[in-house]
């Protein structure tokens, strides 16, 4: 079919994943070697064969040997070797110049394995910091790597507070950002700030895209902009949930589900780079203690999926067009999602990576096209389609039957409205019951599939009461109808038109001076659609 390629339809989609829960997608461990009755935690892999945790150590002075809150040991920072079996053994600790008498935690390391991040309570040069409840809190600092287990040169972030948490680090791939959690604006949220070349650092920024009203912590990146954290939002599955998210500024996060998260806190949650193990801790009741470090290996691919937007504009003008119909169909042709685009013209739909689509957008006056490609979770795709100007000339004045439609569009679609149920109304009212708005529901979609449709909505009432009355009251009927398809549905006014019969048009024997019952007179209190341009 030649076209006049008026209007175009850009699907510009751009590539997001998400990743769903499956029981059956990873193999958990609980590690032997490095748990005790204790809080340990805050794994992160130090070269090819070594780790990096957290976990209490009793000390031989009696100074500030306990923390009050849980009166465990204060935190302290040891590196140990990864056995063949995900086990982590022969545990030495970090030099002194980096455990001290307080909490140290969580670490990231530069590739070149040369500097470290990591947090530590705000104690620094010999000062602790205190709030002015005389509070203490969680600080990041930043070292020299001299050697496994030789930290040197340790200096304090500059974005640092004595009033709130700044801690859990984590670097980009390009080590060009880093990303960390911190309480700053009265909750913990994950916060990025740059790395400049001259080692400066850029100001925090708040990332809005995965931050909620509750705690998000322990945040982790992984490679193609992939960052895990914990978040104990509600609609998880307990207290902290691992989730994962692309920092695209349009995906939404991900609950990895069981096993690795549970009813308890599940955090500080990192994987190898390149391969399919890693390691996160929890405090669930299957563990020996407190929080207990977990040996994962992920037994399957994780399915992504990819988010294929756009907007419809104009092709000469380059203006939006609102109300365009744009609908996704399977490699079989089954109709799997549809959106009529709103005000700013805009469109999303989820689909699977790897799978076969086509895309249909449609438009009054306008002729469908049509375009059928591939998703790749490898590459951003672009797909263009154009729309056009549907020969038939507008009549100015009559615009319900300004298109005509074909004689197998009016087949296809005059037959989905007669399934439609008649829309029934209650003993002289007019207002739209809820029986009648699911069926008006249908209407509406019925009327996106079929873009080109005009409609005729004629309402119609019993006998009883004056003609007069019933002229006006189905009228009011057919309006009110008109009024939801519009308002509810979005659908162009122009196409679909209100019309009152009152009693002229009854579906049975009970007209005036007839005796029925009341079902009998609710069969002609209706509603019903034919379409007029045909």
């Amino acid at each position: 079919m030649k076209k006049l390629n008026i209007l175009i339809v850009l699907l510009l989609l751009s590539v997001s994943f998400s990743f769903a829960q499956d029981t059956e997608r990873y193999t958990i461990k609980l590690l032997e070697e490095c748990n005790d009755e204790l809080s340990n935690f805050g794994t992160t892999f130090y070269g090819e064969n070594q780790m990096i945790y957290s976990s209490p150590k009793k000390r031989a002075t009696t100074i500030r040997n306990n923390w009050k809150p849980n009166q465990q040991p204060f935190l302290e920072l040891y590196l140990a070797d990864i056995a063949e079996d995900g086990e982590l053994v022969n545990r030495v600790k970090i030099n002194k110049n980096v455990n001290t008498r307080y909490h140290e935690s969580n670490v990231t390391f530069t590739k070149d394995m040369k500097t470290v991040y990591f947090s530590r309570d705000k104690y620094y040069q010999r000062h602790l910091d205190k709030d002015d409840l005389g509070m203490t809190h969680i600080a990041m600092y930043k070292a020299d790597v001299v050697s496994p287990g030789v930290w040197e040169n340790v200096v304090e972030m500059p974005f640092n507070h004595k009033d709130y948490c700044v801690g859990h680090p984590t670097l980009s791939a390009d080590e060009k950002t880093l990303y960390y959690s911190s309480e700053m604006n009265g909750s913990d949220d994950i916060y990025s700030v740059s790395i400049n070349g001259d080692g400066t650092y850029g100001d925090p920024v708040n990332l809005r895209q995965i931050n909620t009203s509750g705690s998000e912590r322990f945040p982790f990146m992984a490679k193609n902009n992939m960052l895990y954290f914990s978040s104990d939002k509600p609609g998880g599955m307990g207290n902290l949930d691992v989730y994962v998210v692309r920092l695209d500024g349009k995906s939404k996060p991900i609950n990895l589900g069981m096993p690795i998260n549970s009813y308890n806190d599940d955090f500080s949650f990192t994987l190898k780079e390149g391969e399919n193990y890693g390691y996160f801790s929890s405090n669930r009741r299957s563990g020996k203690g407190d929080d207990d470090i977990y040996y994962f290996k992920q037994t399957g691919d994780l399915p992504c999926n990819q988010v294929a937007e756009g907007i419809v504009t104009d092709k000469n003008t380059g203006k939006i067009i609102p109300r365009a119909l744009v609908v996704l169909y399977d490699d079989k042709g089954n109709e799997l999602d549809y959106q009529v685009v709103g005000s700013d013209a805009s469109f999303s739909f989820d689909i699977d990576c790897t799978s076969k689509y086509k895309v249909v957008g449609s438009k009054e006056m306008y002729s469908e096209d049509t375009k059928e490609f591939v998703s790749n979770a490898d590459l951003e795709l672009g797909l263009d389609l154009g729309l056009g100007l549907d020969k038939a000339p507008l009549n100015p004045t009559n615009p319900m039957a300004s298109i005509p439609v074909t004689p197998s569009q009016y087949d296809k679609c005059q037959s989905a409205l007669d399934l439609i149920n008649n829309i029934y109304f209650d003993l002289d009212k007019y207002y739209i019951r809820s029986d009648a708005a699911s069926e008006l529901d249908k209407v509406i979609k019925i009327m996106r599939r079929c873009p080109n449709i005009h409609v005729e909505a004629s309402s119609h009432t019993d006998c009883r009461a004056s003609h007069a009355y019933n002229e006006t009251l189905s009228q009011n009927r057919a309006q009110a109808t008109v009024d939801y398809i519009t308002n509810v549905g979005k659908i162009d006014a122009t196409r679909i038109n209100a019309i009152g019969y009152g009693e002229t048009r009854l579906r049975n024997k009970c007209a005036d001076g007839v005796k029925c019952s009341e079902p009998e007179h609710q069969m002609n209190r209706r509603t019903q659609f034919d379409i007029t341009n045909y």
